[in-house]
């Protein structure tokens, strides 16, 4: 990989790709600094309790910028969210799934739908996370303030959320990688100088060998798992074609284990807190009300929350990976180019064995995703190590991930240029 990145800054193309990413990612680390107008100086210093678990989900995708009470506060949540819904809905609507037959010209409108379902989102979020601000959970940080002042705040927040994401589109325009998982890569990169500072300061030899141990053990996982493909042997027939006779030839198609990624993770641990977010609104800081002892069942870490979470990631991750591959489409597609599974009947008998497939090795990638989200849990509770230095499996999860695509690409860009990156036999 260093190898890769040397060669890149030799061609003048490539390190100007190189340093436009970095540049717009340090822009966007700027923006988690700047806070919101309003904001009261004492309780900007600090910030919110790392206890709250709406702290938790928008502290993880925003790199402290929620915490901070800054114009980036939302991050690329919003967008996040309008792709996810976006993606299924294309699978629902028959106009959005002619658009994505359409190609470049059908993916541009859908991405438009897009963005303007992000501004929808960012508007809807950006009021409810001012009010949020003006509660209690949040110290009050914009108590007191005039409806002009909500409004601009509102707007604001609004507006940092459209900018994240053209600043995530530049990216993969202009610069190396995509954009937006950068974005989301920088954001939880950039708190491990303060969970290793938290280490150093427990002084726990144990904790951080077991820590180490862990981190190195999961990235592992998480590469052989990402890598990992059942390949289906597709052969196909000699065809003529007018007066041209194609040639035949055998193949493979490659269905991945983990075909959902991060996704069920993000969906299950958002469902888990709608109710949490809901119970400590509407209860405030009264732990023996109704809704106080909700939140408190549904609290990070317990038995409950973490078997409720295990079982959402798995239905989730065959749901995705159901609204990702059609074994019925696949299997049409293959009898009308002329392939077929060898010692498989073309046509449905063909569907029915790719979806046996396919249930098969996502029973293996959904246990592993709900391994990678509940284990950090159990662990962190074993250590006593709260809320400050949590090994989140998700976090690691995207990061390997983008971090293996932006090699791939890199690579990509290298060989197009003949140039010999990593995979360089020695």
């Amino acid at each position: 990989m260093l190898g890769s990145l040397a060669n890149a800054w030799k061609i003048p193309e490539l390190r100007q790709r190189l340093l436009f990413t970095a540049a717009l990612l340090a822009l966007y680390r700027l923006g988690a600094f700047v806070p919101l107008p309003g904001v009261r100086p004492e309780v900007l210093g600090s910030g919110l309790s790392a206890n709250n678990p709406v702290t938790r989900l928008f502290g993880t995708f925003t790199g402290g910028a929620f915490n901070n009470f800054s114009v980036f506060s939302l991050g690329i949540m919003p967008y996040i969210t309008a792709a996810i819904v976006m993606q299924l809905m294309t699978v629902a609507i028959p106009r959005l799934q002619e658009l994505a037959r359409e190609g470049e010209t059908g993916q541009q409108k859908i991405t438009q739908y897009t963005r303007y379902f992000t501004l929808v989102l960012a508007v809807v979020q950006s009021a409810a996370m001012v009010f949020y601000f003006r509660s209690a959970q949040a110290g009050g940080a914009l108590a007191g303030t005039s409806p002009i002042d909500i409004l601009v705040a509102i707007v604001t927040l609004t507006t940092g959320v459209m900018l994240t994401m053209w600043l995530g589109e530049l990216i993969s325009q202009r610069g190396l990688g995509n954009g937006i998982s950068l974005i989301i890569t920088a954001s939880i990169l950039s708190q491990a100088p303060r969970a290793i500072q938290y280490l150093l300061e427990d002084g726990n030899v144990l904790n951080m060998v077991i820590l180490g141990l862990l981190a190195i053990l999961i990235i592992a996982s998480i590469v052989f798992v990402n890598e990992g493909q059942r390949r289906i042997p597709i052969t196909y027939a000699k065809r003529q074609v007018g007066r041209r006779m194609s040639q035949g030839g055998t193949t493979y198609l490659p269905l991945k284990v983990n075909m959902a990624g991060v996704i069920p993770i993000i969906f299950a641990s958002s469902l888990l807190l709608f109710p949490v977010v809901l119970a400590q609104l509407a209860s405030g800081n009264d732990p023996d009300s109704f809704l106080g002892r909700l939140a408190q069942f549904f609290n990070a870490g317990g038995a409950p929350y973490l078997i409720l979470y295990a079982m959402l990631v798995i239905m989730f991750t065959y749901f995705y990976t159901a609204v990702q591959f059609n074994p019925v489409e696949h299997a049409d597609n293959l009898k009308k180019s002329g392939g077929y599974v060898p010692g498989i009947r073309p046509g449905q008998p063909t569907a029915i064995y790719l979806n046996n497939v396919l249930t098969r090795i996502t029973l293996f990638g959904a246990l592993f995703l709900a391994t990678v989200a509940v284990v950090p849990y159990m662990i962190s509770g074993a250590l006593n190590l709260g809320q400050q230095i949590f090994l989140g499996g998700t976090s690691m999860l995207i990061v390997v991930g983008v971090s293996l695509d932006t090699v791939r690409q890199l690579e990509s860009q290298l060989m197009m240029r003949n140039y010999e990156g990593f995979l360089k036999k020695r």
